[in-house]
């Protein structure tokens, strides 16, 4: 049978059990703690969220009022952006006994990325969350994915445990599986959990995962994502989830079921931060664009590259057959247009996809062309914490029913820039096709050897994938 062992009670809620009892067993209060609270094995249960949507403060406020802490899984590189929990509210959670997690710089499917990708993105969030402050020990794969070697790799970048999703018998299925976790867990890198919170479950289904975890007592992980009224993808509303906390609150004295982070479930020392191997810049003479002529096909579509967009459109982005070389050309058909753009950009990634840039260099772009409106280059940069944000954009080209070379030289990269995605985009109704795109470090020369140009100052159009791109897989 696994070894099991009682969470200490770190909360304000301990000091007042601590003088109940003593004034108890001196005569001044009629009972002590109950007796049938005191003999039942002791359930722990774990309220983590996923994703660092801005919306999950509404849970932050209900269990600051209760004094109960939550485990919050954090993909640093979508901190700050719209939607997202900036940093002073990461910190400010941190402050008031919240345990901040990680959960990969950019959100990817870690089994389908290269393994030194999958390195980057796991021991890079959690390298730009201690660098804030952070105490980082517990991560949760994106999406629940993951395999031995990333479970390996998590391990490898320092954390102490991680978490996957839909192992413990859930509303939503695994009706087969064990009610709780172990204490300590089976494997501390494939934690077992409920399936993520649905916005289908009602207050008595998530009360009935506890009360089946208190029948043998352990360990329950319930995971969040949204919290909101209406208009949300896997998500709780704040009502529900007050009402669920209020009640998880009282049962600490009639039912021993506490509530404490992943970190102090799991326990361990905080390990020392590894960093990843980056991706070195191109030598001169070396086309840095992956896969430039979308030959490469991964489920249908170009392999290294996103679909990239923003506005009031309508886009429709594919491939054409043939290309200007090869066999496959890009395409971008825009029809409904107001504002925005939408354009094929090399995946915002940490190095596999994205080109690196050195700082102060220069870089010739190029990408040829057909287009039945004028087009420009759109250009993002990566921050050195693994951010993806607009830089600036390129004159116009002209629409040319042949294919021409779109040909542009950039500024010099501003300091605290690892990494760079651009791609031509359209921005009013019509059609533009691409292909054979190249990226070329421009020789330096002495307005390169001059101070870096600065990024854009206010608002920036940021491409994050989040769930609700991608609401047929499983888990945050």
């Amino acid at each position: 049978m696994p070894e099991t062992r009682v969470i200490p009670d770190r909360s304000r809620r301990a000091v007042v059990l601590l003088l109940a009892g003593l004034l108890a067993a001196t005569g001044f209060v009629g009972s002590a703690q109950p007796a049938s609270a005191a003999t039942r094995p002791q359930t722990v249960v774990s309220l983590t969220f996923d994703d660092g949507n801005a919306n999950q403060l509404a849970a932050v406020s209900a269990l600051d009022a209760l004094d109960l802490p939550g485990t919050f899984y954090i993909p640093s590189g979508f901190v700050g952006a719209a939607g997202y929990l900036t940093l002073p509210q990461l910190q400010a959670m941190a402050a008031s006994g919240h345990e901040i997690g990680g959960h990969t710089v950019s959100h990817p499917d870690l089994p389908s990325v290269p393994a030194a990708e999958a390195a980057r993105q796991i021991c890079g969030d959690r390298a730009q969350l201690a660098a804030w402050g952070f105490d980082v020990r517990s991560f949760a794969y994106p999406f629940a994915s993951s395999n031995a070697a990333v479970e390996q790799q998590a391990e490898d970048c320092g954390y102490n445990s991680a978490r996957l999703l839909g192992d413990l018998r859930s509303p939503s299925g695994c009706s087969g599986c064990p009610a709780v976790e172990s204490i300590p867990p089976l494997d501390p890198y494939a934690t077992r959990a409920l399936a993520q919170v649905e916005t289908s479950w009602t207050l008595a289904q998530l009360k009935a995962a506890v009360t089946r975890a208190e029948v043998t007592g352990g360990w329950v992980q319930f995971t969040f994502h949204n919290v909101c009224a209406s208009g949300c993808d896997i998500s709780v509303t704040p009502t529900v989830f007050n009402q669920f906390a209020t009640w998880l609150d009282a049962r600490e004295s009639t039912r021993n079921t506490v509530v404490r982070t992943v970190g102090d479930v799991v326990g361990g020392a905080t390990r020392p931060i590894v960093v990843a191997p980056g991706e070195q810049p191109p030598a001169a003479g070396v086309n840095a664009v992956q896969n430039p002529g979308f030959e490469t096909l991964a489920g249908g579509a170009p392999s290294c590259w996103m679909q990239g967009g923003y506005g009031s459109n309508t886009a429709v982005l594919d491939t054409v057959s043939p290309g200007r070389t090869g066999a496959t050309a890009a395409r971008v058909r825009m029809s409904g247009y107001a504002d925005g753009d939408a354009k094929w950009l090399p995946q915002f990634d940490l190095g596999s996809c994205s080109p690196a840039v050195a700082a102060g260099s220069s870089y010739a772009l190029s990408t040829w062309y057909t287009s039945t409106t004028v087009t420009q280059f759109a250009v993002y940069l990566r921050t050195s914490g693994g951010a993806w944000q607009y830089w600036t954009s390129s004159p116009w080209f002209g629409a040319t029913t042949a294919y021409a070379e779109a040909a542009w030289q950039t500024p010099p990269i501003p300091a605290g820039y690892t990494g760079m995605s651009f791609g031509l985009n359209l921005f009013s109704n019509g059609t533009l096709v691409t292909d054979d795109a190249s990226m070329l470090l421009v020789a330096p020369s002495a307005a390169a050897r001059q101070a870096p140009s600065a990024p854009p100052s206010g608002p920036v159009e940021v491409v994050n994938e989040t769930e609700a791109d991608r609401v047929g897989q499983t888990g945050g």
